[in-house]
Parts: structure tokens; C-alpha cells; sequence
């Protein structure tokens, strides 16, 4: 396995294409003049490493040109041009795209040229021509509905069709579609026929004249254009220049993926571009793992035209046109991060009343040791025991002292119990731990300072007996405390502890969404004393507490696992989308390389890969049942992932190591 070229910093090396948006300077009916902005233009998207290089609708003309159209001395002049810049583009490496209008056996049509080194791999037609308000098209134009020509120009024959596919040939393989402005605003869109024909980017020439709202209304259409076809959708409009006898233009430029706003040009100025770096890879995995988009193409007997290939160079730079979120589970707006803080709260907290109502149960029991999981499990089944209108006395909460156990969290879980009001009780389970470590034979109860695994295990174990014991004699059930990222990196003991519950309200819940989840509750759902408590939680070091505190060791749980801000990056892209780790390591240091070094993101993606694929997976295929939050972020072997418990994850770190520097 080898990562597509040698620089593992270049975007080109794991499968980005770059796409840029240009907004020329219009000069009306003169198509020289609208030449030589174009080769400019392109010239400079082709130093920026540009792949693919969009121009606005009618482009080498101007759109606002009514009547001129039918003038033989301006078709002659646009064809020219095009010749023109086919010609010029042998020595420029992206594929460029521009608009022109040209009569085609006896009819004038809308096109867009795909141009790429000095040839014109094809014309495609706009197929819908708006004819009401300020728009005329079918005055001049033909629609390019049932047009499928050969037509020989520039020195080799070209099709034209308005369902073309062009591919690039290589390792680098992508597919780019066309459509032409009013294309998209149609109920049936061409570009639907383009994807399901394999298009992974879609390319929209538009004029588009601005008016108030309209550039909400283009990036809406966008927007779901590009999530609904599971593609990259790239919107260029006519800027500056054009004609004001009626109408006004804004130049606007997007960039979308799968529903994400990549890009957004500068609007009502001229000369500009707009570059985005198009996960091609990503856009593949998600129709891949989506059946309804194979169905769908199956059903509609979606089959392009013509399919053009060309040879395609990545470029070699490293700078890239692309924001990387740090913490993909939680949005970095304050608007969206409260809308899904409140959706999965609510989700949790009406999963655990379900399961309340179902089961015909008034009483819950819970280990409450202080930390970020078990608290924000119990502050989630008081909301659920609220609005069922069950007394929060029914929620048995027990705090567990063990070895490690120390004053901090004792103190605020017996703080949070009593805020709450519900049932609180502190159980020392130290001298059946010493009884069993000496049934068992371990040298700690010989009076040797060994604190393995086993010592822990130990703790954790009967922790979870006492649970599920009082559970019985409190007839109820044991709400489990594990979050989604110890289920990732099986960080629980199997069958105890984190792992094992009745029924788990935070199986869906990663840590970095979690500590998020609480400081919502504690602002939006409790009083402010209990929200000091919440707090107090939140600022405290992850830990499990098992070890001694006079033997001096502070358990970190990170030092072991590695940050949970990386692991939860690192699980986000393997499983939801299933990239390869070379690419997500790529991605993790445009997110993180401010905080972590190349090699410590390699690092602790090599633990992730170890123990996500080998160690883990056991644990995972015997989960109890807990609500999912998050899209593509299950991990029950009844929700998202489906894995052998006895893999291996020999390929994914030969991956990692042949292709990310140490």
C-alpha cells in the first residue's frame, strides 16, 4: 500500500482535488477581451495547484447580451476564442471549464467547454432555459434536452451531450459532472443523472442575477444538492461586467460537500478565486456504505452519455484549502452546538424513559464515582424519572471507595447525590477486594505492592457485582455509565465496569461530546448550585482511581489511551467514513499540529489502530442496549459497526507505517 505520490504533506497525496471558483472581470460582447481574463485567470489557479478550474455561465461573452447572440459577427467571434483557449491551455495542468454559445446543426446552444491541455474533451448543453420574469434564454437558445452530437472541432471530434462524465485516469481517479445555472433549479435536476452515473463533483456555470435573499436561496439549493447526491458541488456566477440595463450580478462563489460549505468567495468583486480541496475518497466511502444510492442508480437506469477520460498530474504543494474541525463531534458554532446538545440529551434521556415505561421498572441503580460518565448518566436518568413524574429518590446512586478512590470526586459525587435529591449511599468495597486478592492468590495480599491489571480488575469487578446485586434487591436495573470512546478503544473491563450495565445512556456519546453534554445540562436543565457541582466534575483530570494514592502513582487515563481529542478524531474518520490511516493522520495534523507533533499523532493513531481492531472488538460485540446519537457513531454490533471479534489489525498499521513519517 503507498500513499499516491511521495509527499505526505500534499492534499494530492490522499486523494484531494482542488477546485477553484474564478470570478472574472465580463467585458460585454467581446470575447478577446473575456480570453484573455480567462488565460490570466487560469493561469493563477494553476499556480495554486488548482485541478479544476470553474468560469461562470457564457463566460467568453457575457451573459446579459439579449439579442447580440443572434449575431453571426459574435458567434464567430466566441468560437475563435474557444479555439483560442483550448490552444492556450496545452501548457496548464487543470481541466478548465467555461461557458460559451455556439450553434450546433442549425441550432444555438448554452455550453460549457471541459477543456484540458490543449484539448476539448467535450460540450455540454444547459438543459433547462428559464423564460419567465427577467429571463428569455428561449429566445436565442435550444435546449440540449435530446442533443447527442459528434461534432468535429478544434482538430478531433467532440461529443455533445448534457449527460457527460469526465474522468480522470490514474491513481488520483475523480469525475466531475456539468450543469448550467437554471440545471439546478429545476425539480429534476441534470446533475442527478451525473452522480448517479458516477460524478463524485458536480460543476455549476451560472449567470445567476443577484437580487436580496437570492444568495441564501443559491446556497440552500447547494447545500442539499450536494448532501442528497453524496458529491461536491461547485457554483460559479457571474460577477462585475456583466450588464445593468436591468439586472445586477454579485460574482458569487460556493463550494460545498456532502452538505458542508467548504469555500465562499468574496461577492460583487471581480478577478477573484475561490479554492476548496474536494475529499474525493470521502465522498466515494459514503456512497460505498450506502445502499439506497446503488438502488437508486439501479432503479433509474442512470447511464451517461459519453465518458471522456483524460490524463490527470497532482500537483505537489502542501498548503490546504480546507478547514479540519478538531472535535468532528462537536460543532464549533455555539448555535449548532446547542441544537445537538439538546437533541442528544433528549435522545438519552427518552431512550432511558422508554426503557423505564417498557419495563414496567420505577427504580435505577448507578455508580457515581465522581467522573465525566457516571455523572452525566445520572444527571440524564433525573431528568427521565422528572418528566415520567418517578420520585428521584427511586434513583439508587452508590458511591464505591476502592484503592485509588480520592477526596475530590468522593466529596462532589456525594455533593451531586445530595443536589439532585436522589437515594445516595458510599459503599467501601476495599475489604471484599483485599478478600479476594487473597482467595486469588495475588501478591498484594501478601503485602507486596503490585497494582497490575488484575489488582484493578479486581475493583472494577466488584463494583459492577454490588451494582447489579443491589439492582435485584432494589428491583430495578443497572444504567450503565461507559461512553463511546472506551467502547473504542476497550478501554473496560469485559463484563464489568464501563462495559457491562442493563441499559447504557452513554454507549453513543463520545468523550470529547460528553463534557459538552454536561456543561449544556448544567445551564439549561439545573439549578445553579448543581451546576457549580457539574462544573467542579468537568475541570477534573480523567481518571480511573484504582491505584493507591500513597503509592504515589497519579493514574492519568490518557497517558495510557492517549488524548481523548485525538482518539475521538482518530474514530470519527476510520468509522464513519473509513479512511485509510495514512489520510486520517493527514487530516488529524491539519487539525492538530499546532498542539501535537507528526510523530505523536502517528503514535497514538497506532494505539487507536491496535486496539480498536484487536483488542476491542470482543468487548464491543457483547454491549447491552443504549440509544446511538450520532450519525455513523455506533458502535453496537446492532447499530453501525459490524466487525469479527477475532480481527487483526495487521493491514491498517502497515498502512499507517509505510506511508506516515516518524
Amino acid at each position: 500500500m503507498t500513499v499516491k505520490s511521495q509527499n505526505f504533506f500534499s492534499p494530492a497525496s490522499h486523494g484531494f482535488v482542488r477546485i477553484a471558483c474564478v470570478t472574472p472581470k465580463v467585458h460585454i460582447a467581446d470575447p478577446q477581451a473575456n480570453l484573455a481574463e480567462h488565460l490570466s485567470l487560469a493561469k493563477r489557479a494553476d499556480e495554486a495547484g488548482a485541478d479544476v478550474v470553474l468560469f461562470p455561465e457564457l463566460s467568453l461573452t457575457g451573459y446579459a447580451l439579449d439579442d447580440l447572440f443572434l449575431q453571426q459577427t459574435l458567434q464567430e467571434a466566441a468560437k475563435t476564442a474557444l479555439e483560442d483557449l483550448i490552444t492556450a491551455s496545452r501548457n496548464m495542468r487543470p481541466v478548465i471549464v467555461c461557458g460559451v454559445p455556439m450553434i450546433i446543426e442549425g441550432a444555438l446552444y448554452n455550453l460549457a467547454a471541459i477543456i484540458h491541455r490543449g484539448e476539448c474533451l467535450g460540450l455540454v448543453p444547459k438543459t433547462y432555459l428559464p423564460n419567465y420574469r427577467e429571463f428569455y434564454e428561449k429566445r436565442w437558445f435550444s435546449s440540449g434536452h435530446d442533443l447527442n452530437e459528434n461534432i468535429y472541432f478544434a482538430g478531433k471530434y467532440i461529443v455533445v451531450a448534457a449527460n457527460q462524465i469526465f474522468v480522470a485516469r490514474g491513481e488520483d481517479a475523480f469525475t466531475i459532472g456539468v450543469e448550467i445555472c437554471e440545471d439546478m433549479w429545476s425539480p429534476a435536476t441534470p446533475s442527478t443523472g451525473l452522480a448517479l452515473s458516477g460524478a463524485h463533483i458536480i460543476l455549476n456555470l451560472s449567470a445567476s442575477p443577484v437580487t436580496v435573499g437570492k444568495s441564501r436561496v443559491r446556497k440552500r439549493i447547494c447545500e442539499a444538492t450536494s448532501e442528497r447526491l453524496m458529491c461536491a458541488y461547485a457554483f460559479s456566477a457571474s460577477g462585475p461586467g456583466e450588464s445593468t440595463t436591468d439586472l445586477a450580478w454579485d460574482g458569487q462563489s460556493l463550494i460545498y460537500e456532502m452538505g458542508m460549505l467548504l469555500a465562499e468567495g468574496e461577492r460583487f468583486a471581480s478577478n477573484t478565486l475561490t479554492f476548496a480541496d474536494i475529499d474525493v475518497d470521502r465522498i466515494a466511502q459514503e456512497r460505498l456504505r450506502t445502499a439506497t444510492f446503488a438502488d437508486a442508480r439501479l432503479f433509474n437506469k442512470a447511464d451517461a452519455e459519453a465518458f471522456t477520460s483524460f490524463d490527470y498530474t497532482p500537483h505537489d504543494l502542501t498548503d490546504f484549502h480546507r478547514h479540519v474541525a478538531r472535535f468532528p463531534y462537536v460543532p464549533a458554532d455555539p448555535e449548532r452546538l446547542d441544537e445537538d446538545c439538546y437533541e442528544a440529551f433528549n435522545i438519552q434521556v427518552h431512550g432511558l424513559m422508554q426503557r423505564l415505561s417498557t419495563s414496567n421498572t420505577q427504580n435505577v441503580v448507578i455508580g457515581i464515582s465522581g467522573g465525566l460518565d457516571s455523572t452525566h448518566a445520572l444527571i440524564v436518568a433525573c431528568k427521565a424519572f422528572d418528566r415520567l413524574g418517578i420520585p428521584r429518590a427511586n434513583i439508587h446512586g452508590y458511591t464505591m471507595q476502592g484503592f485509588g478512590t480520592s477526596t475530590g470526586s468522593r466529596n462532589d459525587a456525594m455533593k451531586l447525590m445530595k443536589a439532585l435529591g436522589i437515594s445516595a449511599e458510599v459503599l467501601d468495597i476495599r475489604p471484599a477486594a483485599k478478600r479476594m486478592l487473597m482467595d486469588i492468590g495475588h501478591p498484594y495480599s501478601q503485602g507486596e505492592k503490585v497494582y497490575d491489571v488484575n489488582f484493578e480488575n479486581v475493583q472494577a469487578g466488584l463494583r459492577t457485582d454490588f451494582l447489579f446485586r443491589l439492582a435485584g434487591e432494589k428491583k430495578g436495573f443497572v444504567v450503565g455509565t461507559g461512553d463511546l470512546s472506551e467502547l473504542a478503544l476497550g478501554w473496560c473491563t469485559y463484563g464489568v465496569g464501563d462495559h457491562m450495565s442493563h441499559y447504557n445512556v452513554n454507549c453513543g456519546a463520545p468523550k470529547t461530546l460528553i463534557q459538552h453534554l454536561i456543561r449544556w445540562a448544567a445551564k439549561k436543565e439545573f439549578d445553579a448550585k448543581t451546576g457549580r457541582i457539574l462544573q467542579s466534575v468537568l475541570e477534573r483530570e480523567i481518571s480511573p482511581e484504582l491505584v493507591p494514592i500513597e503509592a504515589g502513582v497519579i493514574q492519568r487515563t490518557e497517558d495510557k489511551v492517549g488524548p481523548y481529542e485525538l482518539q475521538d478524531f482518530n474514530l470519527y474518520y476510520l468509522t464513519r467514513y473509513g479512511l485509510k490511516p495514512s489520510k486520517v493522520a493527514f487530516l488529524s495534523y491539519q487539525a492538530w499540529k499546532d498542539k501535537y507533533t507528526l510523530p505523536e499523532i502517528r503514535k497514538w493513531l497506532e494505539l487507536f489502530l491496535f486496539r480498536f481492531f484487536t483488542i476491542s472488538q470482543f468487548k464491543r460485540s457483547a454491549v447491552p442496549n443504549g440509544p446511538k446519537l450520532i450519525s455513523g457513531g455506533a458502535l453496537s454490533p446492532r447499530g453501525d459497526w459490524r466487525a469479527p471479534s477475532d480481527g487483526n489489525a495487521k493491514i491498517w498499521l502497515d498502512e499507517l507505517k509505510a506511508n506516515v513519517p516518524e
